[in-house]
């Protein structure tokens, strides 16, 4: 004979089995979510302890490491330029983030706040840039810059990376949105005062949309950080190589170490690293921003 369970009779019952339920709704989010962050860092420390190892299996799966070397960091700089892949790394997301940030930041203001025939159309046009790959322009920019002569030199091959990547929709995207969030009285109060549209973008949006503008600067900083593909296409010197296509350089250079290989990758990784912890604020306020419009 079944016995069914006592059901509850006070408001105190009822109060306690929601409390319980609550909890164990937490508990299992919590458990997901440890789970899906376990999975998504576990990578990258593996590849933190197969570079401070130098012997060992490497597939093995491991939370500590067997022994601790930088043997394979000396053996990266040894054996390969890596201050210059670090410099010219810095030098193309120099120069490649500013001009990116200022073009975003310029275009994006007449396409949010002012008034003319077919702005929507040209945004529209603009996004719909997105769904082609970033692989259909290799050839159309590689015979650019042949014409233009920009591989003769330094500075110019400096700049035949820099030029390709330099408009940004994502970053038009990001930077419209946030300047639509700002009121259309600050402005008009701007106009009143006489203050011109070049004036009202550098004094009334770009204060405003600052936290929007370091995200941008943020996501565009990875991405010209770790590109190789059109570095690597371009450039017959590997000192010129930025860090990311001389990573590619270290697989051939150490093709029977890979530790050696993870140390370089290491390396890479680490100034992006401090670049988001620096600006993790501003980064997802701007981000916050973006998605509310």
């Amino acid at each position: 004979m079944t016995t069914l369970a006592p059901t509850p009779t006070t408001a105190e019952q009822l109060r306690a089995r929601r409390r319980t339920r609550g909890l164990l709704g937490k508990v299992l989010t919590y458990g997901l979510l440890s789970l899906i962050a376990v999975i998504t860092v576990y990578p990258f420390y593996w590849t933190v302890l197969t570079s401070l190892e130098t012997t060992g299996a490497i597939y093995t799966p491991k939370l500590l490491p067997d022994s601790v070397t930088w043997r394979n960091y000396e053996a990266v700089f040894s054996n390969a330029p890596m201050l210059r892949w670090v410099l010219n790394s810095v030098v193309i997301c120099f120069f490649g983030v500013v001009g990116s940030v200022v073009l975003a930041t310029l275009a994006a203001y007449p396409l949010a706040r002012m008034r003319f025939p077919g702005r929507d159309l040209i945004f529209y046009a603009i996004l719909a840039v997105l769904v082609l790959p970033n692989e259909a322009g290799l050839i159309v920019n590689y015979i650019t810059t042949v014409k233009l002569g920009l591989l003769r030199s330094v500075p110019g091959e400096y700049a035949a990376i820099v030029l390709p990547g330099l408009a940004s929709v994502v970053g038009l995207f990001l930077l419209r949105q946030a300047y639509l969030g700002i009121p259309q009285e600050l402005i008009e109060a701007a106009r009143i005062d006489g203050a011109s549209e070049l004036t009202i973008w550098r004094r009334v949006m770009i204060p405003l949309a600052l936290p929007s503008i370091t995200a941008f600067a943020i996501l565009d900083f990875v991405a010209t950080w770790n590109s190789f593909l059109w570095a690597r296409i371009i450039l017959n010197d590997r000192e010129m190589y930025p860090l990311a296509a001389g990573l590619l350089e270290l697989n051939g250079l150490f093709s029977t170490n890979t530790r050696a290989v993870a140390a370089g990758t290491v390396l890479t990784i680490i100034p992006i690293l401090l670049i988001f912890l620096f600006a993790q604020r501003y980064f997802m306020r701007g981000i916050e921003g973006a998605v509310k419009g």
